[in-house]
């Protein structure tokens, strides 16, 4: 029978090899990857009109509230038990951000207000007693006096004198006992009173303050978290900055940095919005050569340079600034000195 002459070596295998090798390249061509060109992602850095036939110094940039960045902390630790503000809103100087749990410190204050009540009412006891022994002394020195002013020895016996001698002696130690009293009651009462007054401030630092007006920025804490008041290098529970307006810090490389012409303003677009550039206004340049922090993530950037900071001013321009935004600018540079001949041979 034919199928019993068929040779698997000579008809079926060379068969099998053939299919492998078409699902082969079916499979490498389906799995290559698309070579249809993409749209760039964002714009390129695009030197603005006004500053391209001058000389000019590129940089790059974050968007910063005018104030800077504040991190909020809390002096107290503790539960948070009332939250009272949210990421953009706005806040006025000394409005309440968060408060951390008070029952501790509202039970001390009552301590401390009870014994001020108790205090004062034992120096207002022992100045009673005080007006009650100086009246006392001062009858039993009358007394005395009126004694020993007689005449006549036989008209008062001795131990009258001496029995109003006592007793003047009596009152004057009463008085003086009530006198000790009192001060030691006083220095109680300011004693308990500083008490009392420290547990009000305690209470007072358990609500937490917006330092400057300013915008929100971040809230990192919930109601109900612990807060601890050591700093452990987390995130702070609060940031915040004033941010009307916003100030844009620019990294310019430390070896064009004594060509920048400070006090120009500078064209600052988005970075990916080269297309919407504005005019930011001067406002100080860090004396201090920093290392670079700020990155763009190319890969032609360097990172083993130190910049000159300069900050900007930016307009109002309705949210197309927000802070940790990254920005390229570009600032006029000082416009070239050349060395006139002239000069030399007047300054030989």
């Amino acid at each position: 029978m034919p199928l019993m002459n068929l040779s698997f070596s000579r008809s079926v295998l060379p068969l099998l090899a053939v299919a492998g090798l078409v699902a082969t390249t079916i499979f490498v061509v389906a799995g290559l990857p698309d070579r249809e060109p993409e749209p760039a992602q964002q714009a390129p850095p695009r030197v603005p009109a006004a500053l391209a036939a001058v000389q000019r110094v590129a940089g790059t940039g974050i968007v910063e509230p005018s104030s800077d960045t504040i991190q909020i902390g809390t002096a107290l630790a503790g539960l948070v038990t009332d939250l009272f503000v949210r990421p953009g809103e706005y806040v006025t100087r000394g409005e309440p951000l968060f408060v951390v749990d008070t029952r501790a410190l509202r039970s001390r204050l009552l301590e401390a207000n009870a014994s001020v009540t108790e205090a004062h009412a034992t120096i207002t006891e022992a100045r009673a007693v005080i007006e009650e022994a100086r009246a006392a002394e001062l009858i039993a020195e009358r007394q005395l006096q009126l004694y020993t002013s007689v005449d006549e020895p036989a008209a008062v016996s001795r131990s009258e004198v001496l029995r109003a001698e006592g007793e003047a002696r009596a009152a004057t130690e009463r008085r003086k006992l009530s006198e000790a009293r009192v001060a030691a009651a006083q220095s109680r009462y300011e004693s308990v009173q500083a008490r009392a007054e420290s547990a009000r401030v305690e209470l007072d630092r358990a609500t937490v303050r917006a330092p400057i007006s300013g915008e929100i920025l971040a809230v990192n804490i919930r109601r109900g978290e612990f807060l601890s008041n050591q700093s452990g290098g987390g995130e702070p529970f609060i940031e915040m900055g004033a941010t009307r307006p916003l100030h844009v810090r620019i990294d310019v490389d430390q070896e064009q940095a004594p060509h920048v012409a400070l006090g120009a303003a500078a064209v600052i677009s988005p970075r990916g919005a080269a297309d919407r550039q504005v005019n930011a206004a001067f406002v100080r340049a860090e004396p201090l050569i920093v290392p670079k922090r700020s990155l763009t993530n190319s890969a032609q950037e360097r990172v083993d340079v130190r910049v000159l900071q300069i900050i900007y001013r930016l307009p109002r321009t309705n949210g197309l600034f927000r802070v940790g935004q990254q920005v390229d600018a570009y600032i006029p540079a000082k416009p070239q000195q050349r060395n006139r001949p002239d000069a030399h041979r007047t300054a030989e």
